[in-house]
Parts: C-alpha cells; structure tokens; sequence
C-alpha cells in the first residue's frame, strides 16, 4: 500500500486546517463603544450598493456646499436581531439602545431608511459606526 491510499492522521487533517485559516479573511465584531458589548458580525450586515451622495437627498436636505463625489457610508445596516428591544416590541419605526448601557446605537424602520450615501435600504436596521467599535478576530 502506498502512502497516497493510506487516511490522513488526526494530526496532517488539523495542519492541513490550519494552513488555510491564513488566507481565510478575518471575521469582524461591532461592539458598542461605551461598555464594548458585542452588538454585531460582520455576517449579518446587510450590503448595500452606494448611492449617488447628495443628490439623492431631497433639496432642502442637501449640504450647501455639497460636491459630487460620493460619501461613504456612516452606518451599517444589519438584519434584526433579539438584543433589539423596540423591534421585539412590535414597533414600526424606532431608536435602537444598547443592551448593556442603553446608549443609542441607531435606529430603524420596516418601511426603509435612506443611507448617508444615498442608496435606499428596505427595511431597515441601521447602526451608526460613530457608536461601534470594529475589530477584527
């Protein structure tokens, strides 16, 4: 018998595993900023294409010294979650607190939000990154 035909040991199976986690990207945690509870993954953020910045918004919303180029993103929007006290509540559209120390992370709306971006997202949960905390693991 050759070693080719022979099963992988326990040991090769956990190297061979190990070696792949290098060029596998590391998973990313929001926690929110004042008491570092987790919050979020990165698997349930919900993407969103980038809108077209301020003239998306209606007038009277637009920067007055807006330009065209286009802005990133202030928030992240993520599906609901069971920490979400006013969505468990049977709210429709409301502010989101954290768990921990009921700082105010976001807030959202089962009818849709428009991103600072632009880009419309339905529904939606959106946690604003000036709140969170990212770090990678």
């Amino acid at each position: 018998m050759s070693n080719s035909d022979e099963p992988q040991s326990s040991n090769e199976t956990h190297k061979s595993e190990m070696e792949k986690s290098p060029s596998e990207k590391p998973k990313v945690i929001y926690r929110c900023k004042k008491c570092r509870r987790i919050v979020a993954s990165e698997e349930i953020v919900i993407p969103h294409e980038q809108g077209e910045g301020e003239k998306c918004f209606r007038w009277k919303d637009r920067d007055t010294n807006w330009s065209e180029m286009k802005p990133q993103c202030s928030a992240i929007f993520v599906e609901p979650m069971k920490w979400m006290q006013a969505v468990e509540d049977g709210n429709v559209a409301d502010k989101l607190f954290c768990m921990g120390c009921k700082a105010r992370l976001g807030s959202f709306n089962w009818a849709g939000m428009q991103c600072s971006c632009g880009a419309w997202v339905n529904p939606a949960f959106q946690l604003i990154k000036s709140k969170l905390d990212e770090s990678s693991t």
